[in-house]
């Protein structure tokens, strides 16, 4: 890693923990304090949020042409003013319509300010040699909800959730809009890019369909761990107190497998190490099938690591595959699917688990499974010239 790329990642690195930590993450804290507010069930804000990352789905492709042609700088420092009117429209909420509201703006900020904005933006200033730096802002951003959950939670406690909320907001506006702006470099010959654009043509081959399947098969896994992950493991056998322990250890080993994929693995494609990524849930699944509730912590260990590889892999894969060109209008297409998956797995998984219990770590497997197949099609050859747009 270059001198030249560490201030970028580490300002890539600020912004990402903040936009994650203040979205994504905001619901599984606040979630039941604004439903008790608006005396709706909090059932409201979880579909409020579902539909917030169809919406970030449907505009990632747009969003990355735009990142092609004028670079992250403008995009993301974007994200940030719409992500602080979000969370200002949901600290002032008191009403069903009004919270809607909110988490279409949250949703078009996520759209323009979370991993796939970040990755276009790296891959826009550093080519072929973004995989690095990509590696280095997920290091960074793996414990968005290690900080985010903690500093919402003790939001929650001091000054309420309106608060909150704003508090959050005003985070956007005195640090990521300043970091994103400042360190981020402007795009020689931007204006002149957006005069002459022509929305290229990038035909949804087999490749492309395929890595778009595998994603979405794994993301649907990761939206429901996330959602769903101590219930899982309660229903295997495991104390909550177990179940909550294992939790915690899924940040530390997604960051430690990121540090692996970053050393050891960095010397392969990375199709090498997103393959492996997808063994490790089914491994996790499988000794807890054997030893019981017991083996929580073993099986978060295992969940994390794939997990945390996988994240990298949505930006380095399609750049090794397809190189720089159009690269982040790609990532927004190849990962729509995903966003959409991982919108609706929460609720899938809840109505499964409610009849399978334990036993939707089979469901789970098995995606990760279909992942791994989808991705032993995929062929690892050169960037294939772009058909003339």
């Amino acid at each position: 890693m270059s001198q030249r790329q560490l201030p970028i990642i580490l300002a890539l690195g600020t912004t990402q923990t903040l936009a994650w930590a203040s979205s994504y993450y905001l619901p599984a804290i606040l979630a039941d304090p604004i439903g008790r507010d608006l005396s709706v069930s909090s059932n409201w804000i979880f579909a409020a949020f579902s539909a917030s990352l169809v919406i970030s789905a449907l505009l990632g492709p747009r969003i990355g042409r735009q990142i092609d042609l004028v670079g992250g700088r403008s995009v993301l420092s974007i994200s940030n003013l719409t992500l602080a009117a979000g969370l200002a429209l949901l600290g002032f909420t008191h009403s069903i319509p009004m919270l809607i509201m909110a988490w279409l703006l949250l949703g078009i900020g996520m759209g323009a300010g979370l991993y796939d904005a970040a990755f276009g933006a790296l891959g826009r200033i550093y080519g072929d040699a973004a995989r690095r730096s990509i590696t280095g802002i997920t290091l960074i951003a793996g414990f968005a909800s290690t900080v985010g959950w903690p500093l919402t939670a003790w939001g929650l406690e001091s000054i309420g959730w309106r608060n909150t909320c704003f508090a959050w907001a005003a985070a956007h506006i005195l640090i990521g809009l300043p970091i994103n702006w400042l360190m981020l470099p402007p795009v020689a010959g931007a204006k002149v890019a957006v005069a002459n654009a022509v929305k290229p043509h990038i035909p949804i081959d087999r490749t492309m369909a395929l890595l778009a399947f595998a994603f979405a098969a794994a993301w649907s896994v990761t939206g429901a761990m996330a959602a769903h992950f101590p219930r899982i493991l309660e229903a295997a056998g495991a104390t909550s107190v177990q179940a909550i322990a294992a939790g915690a250890l899924i940040g530390p080993a997604q960051v430690a497998a990121r540090i692996v994929e970053a050393s050891l693995l960095s010397r392969y494609h990375p199709l090498v190490s997103t393959r492996l990524a997808c063994l490790t849930h089914p491994i996790g699944a499988i000794i807890v099938a054997l030893v019981g509730g017991g083996a929580a912590s073993v099986f978060a260990i295992f969940h994390g690591a794939g997990n945390g590889v996988l994240t990298i892999a949505r930006g380095t894969l399609p750049l090794a595959i397809f190189g720089p060109n159009n690269y982040a209008y790609r990532l927004g297409i190849i990962g729509a699917p995903a966003r959409m998956a991982q919108a609706a797995a929460p609720l899938a998984f809840g109505l499964l688990i409610d009849s399978m219990g334990s036993r939707i770590l089979i469901v789970s497997s098995a995606l990760s499974l279909a992942a791994l197949a989808a991705l032993f099609l995929v062929r690892a050859g050169p960037p294939a010239p772009e058909p003339p747009g």
